[in-house]
């Protein structure tokens, strides 16, 4: 009988999977990844070869117990295997060398994930990265497995060698993650083809010089007036494209309105055509600004008949899902320019799970842009952040920018890095100082003195004097819903806006693209937009008089930037508020220092982009989570990876993923095939803990993907449903 790799599914008319053909397709698969990163590493390439190869190799050798076979080939495809099938090819590879000691971790991690090297160090002899339970059965059998092994392969033609090594370097935990990556997209993708279900096709290429081309004629094209404020963005543009390529991360602290977005892809993809680089990652820190940034570069950057979503991919949330059903919707950064958020970024690079991992071999060889890097992570979670960053520039051939309207220059800090970095500006002092002088006449900040309710704020925000259209920003998602809720029953629906993560990414497109055609109309001045963080930074809105809940200096600056854009008008206010923390508002705990922080600021007169670094240095040393930031950096040294995977979370929350269009729930209950970006784009982010409560149901055909049931509209998003059962519960919800 021909070993089985997969079996049956007779509902889709697909036969088994013979053992010999997922093997390999996993190898080769795996080292076409392997491959892909490895020429950016001289220091650590040769020996993630080796042990991927064998990894990919012996992957699945358990699946030839005759009792997972026997289960292989009943074809129901739903009776869980018997046999943990990963520890035969951890049992053949643990001990050879320590390459293929490597190899065994990553065999062992497929399914489960990366472990604790420590502790698996410390396990008596015989039993590192073993499955003590069935250890003895495996161990009897393992010879009898590798002969069956080598008759399903003997067949098999050409497949790949890797290089072998005398005294290989020690590996680094990025270089973990990234090998396990290799294997595990090999292993996800193959699976998916068999069944049907594979998505992604060859990713066109970068093309760096063609690109840049098409974005000078854009940039160009954008005005011909020559005010003030465009001689500066075309200032900011010329520095950036014509800046040196030669180091490997860089700084760039240019002003809100400067041309940052355009100025700095110009940059990257110079040093991508210099450094032959595959490439461009661009990270913002909040979801709502990737639909901007990807309009913006999908006109700059693309020919006419290129496929705008294969060539520049939008990341806006967790799209992993580690169950067969449903991986193939899992998101993949293989398009040659990816827009993705911080949150995406930095925890895929903490984490040790198989699924979340599976886009990270895409990233060696890239130009990365963490932009607005003021807002892309809490302090605590920097120092290890940026050993990452620097391991990724000098390890996997990476090309960093940080760039920010606000930066604070956390590298410079003893706190973030020992001994402190010294960056070079991408533009000279003498042009940032020009942009800094523009900026100050822009916008000027005050602070209401006293906590203010809902209906308080609410009348203020009405008032005649704070001219509109405004712009209100608050500090979690229940407060944005209700505050846009109540001063609609104040002022008419039709004059306010509503704009946070209670809307799926299609829905705050289409709001974003609205407002932006509000404050085109000169008319159209008697309107509010109610919003979280998500527009505090990289969009390009610009609002009369703008109001923000009290929460760190940068977020404070930050919507500065989003009040008088264009300097239309000789002066604009930016108004810091609190509010009291009663009915169903909500502080957000996690803002606690920053908010003392910026409070203390205000009152020795220190607000302006010149502190920023200060406030950082300060919110770090008051902070209650300096503990963390130190275990952090110690569970990355010892190779901890549950630890560091459970620790670092940008935004604290563990979230599921729920489907919100009723038309996208049947074709996936109707089992239609669907892409990942449908997926992204008609779906919201659940902290896992509300399921009952918000009566989440798991969708029988996709394990991991939710239906969201309660109340969902246009406007609140899935906020509309939550406040409509909030008087029956504590109000505790903020999102």
């Amino acid at each position: 009988m021909i070993p089985l790799a997969h079996s049956a599914r007779p509902a889709k008319k697909v036969s088994a999977q013979p053992y010999q053909d997922h093997v390999e397709a996993v190898v080769r698969r795996a080292m076409e990844n392997a491959v892909g990163l490895a020429g950016y590493s001289p220091r650590f390439g040769g020996r993630l070869l080796a042990a991927v190869r064998q990894a990919a190799e012996f992957h699945d050798l358990g699946k030839l117990a005759s009792a997972n076979q026997d289960v292989l080939a009943s074809g129901s495809g739903k009776k869980p295997l018997p046999i943990n099938h990963v520890d035969a090819g951890t049992a053949w590879l643990i001990g050879q060398t320590p390459v293929e000691n490597f190899g065994a971790c990553l065999v062992m991690a497929h399914h489960r994930g990366l472990p604790n090297i420590v502790e698996q160090s410390n396990q008596k002899e015989g039993f590192v990265f073993r499955d003590i339970n069935i250890k003895p059965d495996v161990d009897t059998h393992l010879n009898e497995y590798i002969e069956e092994h080598h008759r399903a392969l003997a067949a098999s033609t050409g497949l790949p060698d890797a290089p072998t090594w005398e005294k290989p370097p020690k590996m680094t935990p990025l270089a973990f993650r990234l090998a396990l990556s290799c294997l595990v997209d090999a292993d996800h993708q193959d699976t998916a083809d068999h069944y049907g279900e594979g998505q992604l096709g060859e990713a066109p290429p970068l093309e760096p010089e063609r690109r840049i081309e098409r974005l000078d004629r854009y940039v160009k094209g954008l005005s011909e007036e020559r005010d003030e404020r465009n001689q500066l963005r075309a200032l900011v543009y010329d520095s950036c494209r014509n800046a040196d390529t030669q180091p490997f991360i860089y700084a760039c602290d240019a002003p809100v309105g400067s041309g940052k977005t355009t100025a700095v892809m110009a940059h990257l993809l110079n040093a991508a055509a210099a450094k032959g680089l595959r490439r461009i990652v661009v990270v913002l820190p909040f979801t709502n600004i990737i639909d901007q940034s990807v309009r913006v570069y999908r006109r700059a950057l693309t020919a006419p008949r290129e496929n705008v979503e294969e060539t520049i991919g939008a990341h806006h949330h967790r799209a992993e899902f580690q169950h067969p059903d449903s991986r193939h919707l899992s998101y993949l950064w293989k398009p040659p320019i990816v827009v993705t958020t911080a949150v995406q970024f930095f925890e895929t690079l903490a984490s040790s799970s198989p699924a979340a991992l599976r886009k990270l071999h895409c990233l060696p060889g890239s130009a990365i842009f963490i932009d607005e890097a003021h807002a892309a992570l809490p302090a605590h979670l920097w120092p290890l952040a940026w050993k990452w960053l620097k391991g990724l520039a000098r390890d996997w051939g990476c090309h960093l920018v940080l760039g920010s309207g606000s930066l604070n220059r956390f590298w410079e800090l003893e706190e973030f890095s020992s001994p402190p970095d010294r960056l070079p500006d991408l533009m000279p002092n003498f042009e940032r100082t020009s942009l800094m002088t523009y900026d100050r006449h822009r916008v000027k900040y005050g602070a209401q003195p006293e906590a203010m309710s809902i209906e308080s704020l609410i009348e203020w925000i009405r008032l005649p004097a704070e001219p509109g259209p405004k712009l209100v920003i608050v500090n979690t998602v229940q407060s944005a819903a209700v505050i846009a809720a109540r001063l609609a029953e104040y002022i008419g629906r039709d004059q306010v806006e509503h704009l946070s993560t209670a809307l799926c990414p299609d829905d705050r497109s289409r709001t974003l693209d609205r407002v932006i055609d509000r404050l085109e109309d000169p008319k159209d001045d008697q309107w509010v937009l109610v919003a979280t963080s998500c527009v505090e930074a990289g969009v390009d809105l610009s609002f009369r008089t703008g109001f923000r809940e009290r929460s760190s200096l940068n977020s404070l600056l930050q919507t500065g930037g989003r009040v008088n854009r264009q300097g239309k008008f000789s002066s604009a206010m930016v108004w810091d508020f609190t509010l009291k923390n009663e009915g169903l508002v909500k502080a957000n705990p996690g803002l606690k220092t920053s908010v003392s922080v910026l409070s203390t600021l205000f009152a020795e007169n220190k607000i302006g982009p010149e502190y920023s670094t200060l406030a950082l240095q300060r919110e770090i040393r008051f902070d209650t989570q300096n503990q963390t930031a130190y275990d952090l950096m110690t569970g990355e040294k010892q190779c901890n990876f549950p630890f560091v995977e459970k620790e670092f979370h940008v935004i604290d929350s563990n979230t599921v993923t729920a489907v919100v269009k009723w038309d996208l729930v049947e074709r996936l209950n109707r089992k239609e095939k669907i892409t990942a970006n449908e997926i992204m784009r008609f779906s919201v982010q659940i902290q896992k803990y509300r399921i009952t409560e918000l009566a989440l149901e798991e969708l029988p055909h996709h394990s991991g993907l939710y239906e969201w049931k309660l109340d969902y509209n246009e406007f609140l998003g899935y906020m509309a449903g939550v406040i409509a059962i909030l008087s029956a519960t504590d109000g505790a919800y903020y999102g």
